[in-house]
C-alpha cells in the first residue's frame, strides 16, 4: 500500500508541474529558422513548413520583406485580424511586446 500511495503522489506532482510549465511557456514566440515558411489562417491556426531549395525559390519570387514590427490579434470567435502598425505609437508597442 504504501508504494501506490508514492506512486499517487508522485503522478500528482508531475501533472502539476507540467501544467505549470505549460502556462509559462503560453504565449511566447521563437524567431523563425532561415528558410522556414509560416502559414497563419483566419480561424488563427498556424503551420510551419521547412521547403526544398526549388520551393523556396519559387516563393521568393513573390515575397516582400517586411518593412516594420506586425502584430496580430484573434477575437473571442476565434478569427484572426492583422493589426495596423504603421504608426510611431504603434510601433513603439510592438517592438515592445516582440523583446
Amino acid at each position: 500500500m504504501h508504494p501506490i500511495k508514492l506512486v499517487v503522489i508522485a503522478g500528482a506532482a508531475a501533472l502539476f508541474a507540467s501544467q505549470a510549465f505549460a502556462e509559462d511557456t503560453m504565449g511566447t514566440m521563437t524567431m523563425m529558422k532561415g528558410g522556414q515558411v509560416t502559414a497563419i489562417m483566419p480561424d488563427g491556426h498556424m503551420g510551419t513548413m521547412m521547403p526544398d531549395a526549388k520551393t523556396s525559390a519559387e516563393m521568393m519570387k513573390t515575397a516582400k520583406p517586411l518593412k516594420h514590427c506586425m502584430m496580430m490579434m484573434t477575437d473571442a470567435k476565434g478569427k484572426t485580424y492583422m493589426i495596423d502598425t504603421s504608426t510611431k505609437k504603434a510601433q513603439a508597442e510592438c517592438e515592445k511586446m516582440a523583446m
